[in-house]
């Protein structure tokens, strides 16, 4: 039951709008591109999740954080670990990994919950100043999950695969193209031949003369 679940869900998520990339094409651990909700703070910004999968899925919850930095009172800045209850002591099986993603940590970055902080500061800032809360969340955004930066550190899975097509674009035109040593060696051969047949006639003409 477990594996099939495992391999259901990673299925689900791999087919969906969501980026996911696995790890040595292992179904227990793989990130996810999540891009921060509209109508928050976090909106504009986009960040890596590490998941993984116990054996126990989904009887177990699965273990996942942020590893690009993100300023929330719920999450570790240092270590991308998420308090929320939801995947934590409350999992239930009925839950998969479209709901983690799609509305479990959308709805933490929509309403933090400042009684149960992992970031002391932010969940201070977030209760004495809201306008500079906000600024922080932007200040974090911009230095650590833009769109350039997250390229720029993880990659893209889109791009890797434009780079697959272009080397084997390039690989066929290449296959095309004929051969210049090749050539060189036939044009060679053809000089040759060439001279052979003018020294053939050199000898005719002397021939000639003695008569």
């Amino acid at each position: 039951m477990s594996k099939r679940r495992i391999e259901t869900d990673v299925m689900k998520l791999l087919m969906s709008d969501h980026d996911v990339e696995l790890v040595n094409d292992n179904m227990q651990e793989f990130y996810i591109k999540f891009r921060g909700p509209a109508d928050t703070p976090y909106a504009g910004g986009v960040w890596r999740l590490h998941v993984e999968l116990p054996d126990g899925y989904p009887y177990k919850s699965p273990s996942i954080g942020f590893v690009n930095k993100i300023y929330h009172p719920n999450i570790d800045s240092a270590s991308g670990s998420i308090c929320l209850d939801v995947i934590n002591s409350t999992w239930s099986p009925l839950y998969d990994l479209g709901n983690i993603v799609e509305w479990m940590i959308p709805g933490l970055l929509k309403e933090p919950n400042g009684s149960d902080p992992l970031n002391n500061e932010a969940a201070a800032l977030q209760l004495r100043d809201k306008k500079l809360y906000e600024d922080k969340i932007r200040e974090y955004i911009d230095k650590y999950a833009t769109e350039a930066v997250y390229e720029r550190e993880f990659g893209s899975g889109e791009s890797g695969e434009s780079s697959g097509e272009e080397e084997q674009e390039q690989e066929e035109e290449q296959a095309e193209v004929p051969d210049a040593d090749a050539n060189d060696n036939n044009d060679t051969h053809s000089t040759s031949e060439e001279l052979s047949d003018l020294s053939d006639l050199s000898d005719i003409e002397v021939s000639d003369d003695e008569t």
